[in-house]
């Protein structure tokens, strides 16, 4: 068995309808997976499976999702290692101590484009950060401005499939897993 980490692009599917966790967690429990647990109520997944292929696992809980929840949604799945090495690789250390809220990661699908460090630079603020490790865009956003154009430039139309994931969320799945 290996430890898995899945992370839904998003749980609002109405202004009146989130995703219930433990609907999340039956809903991979149905699908064999094991030692199925949630961190908050932010579409985070960690559980246990047969060493699988990565799209394998994102293919079947992209495919129950809509089945449990009545649409489609994106999912990104990372094993455990993956996500340590994640975690490991913030290329922003002292920010993320001190403002962790306001550093994240886009979790890719598949690597950014190769013309991804362009467009993010022509976003960025004067006062924001980012850094493109191994595929995965990591920002610091502006602690002026509550709206970023960076945020709005790594959309799945420009960058592909991914989701974003404040360093609070990084850290604690990296603790769930070192837990395991």
């Amino acid at each position: 068995m290996r430890t898995y980490v899945a992370l839904l692009y998003s749980i609002v599917l109405t202004p009146q309808k989130r995703v219930v966790m433990a609907d999340l967690r039956a809903m991979a429990e149905g699908l064999g997976y094991e030692n199925v647990r949630t961190l908050v109520s932010s579409g985070n997944l960690v559980f246990d499976a047969p060493d699988t292929a990565i799209a394998e696992l994102e293919s079947r809980l992209e495919a129950a999702f809509p089945k449990t929840f009545g649409r489609h949604v994106d999912i990104i799945v990372r094993d455990a290692a993956d996500w340590l090495a994640l975690a490991a690789a913030n290329p922003f250390p002292e920010d993320a101590s001190a403002t962790p809220g306001q550093v994240a990661v886009r979790v890719m699908r598949n690597p950014v484009p190769a013309d991804a460090e362009a467009q993010l630079r022509q976003a960025a603020s004067a006062d924001e950060k980012f850094a493109i490790v191994d595929g995965d865009p990591w920002i610091v956003f502006s602690r002026e401005r509550p709206n970023s154009r960076l945020l709005a430039a790594m959309n799945h139309k420009r960058l592909g499939i991914g989701t974003s994931r404040n360093w609070n969320t990084v850290r604690n799945l990296a603790w769930m897993l070192s837990e395991t």
